[in-house]
Formats: C-alpha cells, sequence, structure tokens
C-alpha cells in the first residue's frame, strides 16, 4: 500500500498509514457491499439500519431517526422498507402500547452476518497483501486509535 504523505513522528506515520489503509479499504468493501446489497435491493441506510438493530434487541423509532441522521417519518419510511423484505419487524412496548420498538428478523441477521463475513474475507485479502511495515504501522495505529489518543 502506497503512503500519500511523509509525516515527521512515528505516530503520525502510523496514524497516515491507517487513514491510507481505511481509504483504500473502504474503496473496495463499499464496491463489493454495493454488488451484493443490489442483488436484494437494499440500500446503504438500509443495511447500517440492520447492523445498528444486529447488536440492539430493539430501536425506538425515534433512536433510529437520531442514529442515522433522519426524521422520525424517513426512518419510518426505511423500516417499513425492511419490514416488507421481511428484515425487522415492529412490536409495542409491553409498558406503552403506542410506543413501537423495532428489532431485526432472523432473516436480517442472516443478512448482516453474511455480509460482515464477506468484509472480513476483503480485509483479510488486503491485509495479506501488506508488507511488514503497514501491517506493524495498522498495528501500532490501531493500539493508538483503540487507547483514544488519536491526534
Amino acid at each position: 500500500m502506497k503512503q500519500n504523505s511523509v509525516p515527521s513522528t512515528g505516530s503520525q506515520v502510523d496514524t497516515d498509514r491507517l487513514a491510507d489503509f481505511v481509504l483504500f479499504t473502504q474503496r473496495s468493501c463499499i464496491l463489493n457491499l454495493s454488488s451484493e446489497l443490489s442483488k436484494g435491493s437494499l440500500s446503504f441506510p438500509q443495511f447500517f439500519l440492520l447492523t445498528y438493530l444486529s447488536s440492539e434487541d430493539y430501536l425506538t423509532m425515534s433512536s433510529i431517526a437520531k442514529k442515522m441522521g433522519h426524521s422520525t417519518a424517513a426512518a419510518t419510511g426505511l423500516v417499513d422498507r425492511l419490514e416488507k423484505l421481511g428484515f425487522v419487524e415492529r412490536v409495542h412496548a409491553a409498558e406503552d402500547r403506542r410506543k413501537i420498538m423495532v428489532r431485526i428478523t432472523q432473516q436480517g441477521v442472516e443478512l448482516v452476518k453474511q455480509m460482515h463475513g464477506r468484509i472480513a474475507s476483503d480485509l483479510s485479502s488486503i491485509m495479506a497483501e501488506m508488507d511488514d511495515d503497514d501491517r506493524q504501522s495498522l498495528n501500532a495505529a490501531s493500539r493508538v486509535a483503540n487507547s483514544g489518543t488519536l491526534n
């Protein structure tokens, strides 16, 4: 992987290499993800909502709107389409039946798992082609990013 700039500090070199890696892998993963999602007539926002839902028991419409950066009406439309495809379902809250919760179905879980596997496979292929310096920089930058001390 080619580095775009030559910064002065080791930490900055690592973070710049991580940024290069993210940009490169993003292009690769997005292209593959796009072709897979188009087979099922699923948009990126719909898939991103499914990934949010796969890590939660449920989300309310207002929390979906907030996470997606949409209005509640737009979030409702997004959920409508996913529900028609069988990837999510609406349930009423036990304590307040007016409150609607959205949860992912098993079909939605399977789709997210499948796409996660493909992304992991793409990343593995990309990382296998990296040289030792790039691998070390990626590992160092990942540690810095995970520690919360990224500039």
